[in-house]
């Protein structure tokens, strides 16, 4: 059975993701070493996608702020997880940024978010989906 503390927001924003939640330990807590923490990756090494804000049918996504939003919602999903206190600042991850592209509202969604939490990453390309949002993947650097 899923605990509440589980599910809520504010256990994953300060907590950084869901997997310390889960029960893992914080990361200052794990052995040191290159495989001690699988989400301090090298986000370059993985593909990236830009969600674009033109539906299928060539209509302007709205709101006009949904990129910030979708963008805000995996602001804690970061290398390191989300740090809580004093040393806490507001921004985006690394691996879901908004942008504009050409005028058009985007954003940029690292691959490295896939492991770090599967759900995330389902949860920002199933947005897409459900909203018939046109998803390219950039050619690699």
């Amino acid at each position: 059975m899923t605990r509440a503390r589980d599910m809520h927001a504010a256990t994953q924003h300060i907590q950084g993701t869901m997997a310390f939640a889960r029960g893992l330990p914080p990361p200052s807590l794990l052995p040191a070493g290159p495989r001690a923490v699988p989400h301090l990756m090298n986000i370059a090494s993985h593909s990236q996608f830009h969600i674009i804000g033109i539906t299928l049918d060539g209509k302007t996504f709205r709101p006009s702020d949904w990129a910030e939003r979708l963008a805000s919602a995996m602001s804690s999903f970061r290398p390191g997880g989300g740090k809580g206190g004093i040393g806490a600042y507001i921004g985006y991850s690394p691996y879901c940024v908004p942008q504009v592209v050409e005028g058009t509202k985007c954003v940029l969604v690292n691959e490295a978010l896939r492991d770090i939490e599967p759900m995330a990453w389902d949860f920002v390309m199933n947005f897409a989906r459900d909203n018939d949002l046109k998803v390219d993947e950039l050619p690699p650097k």
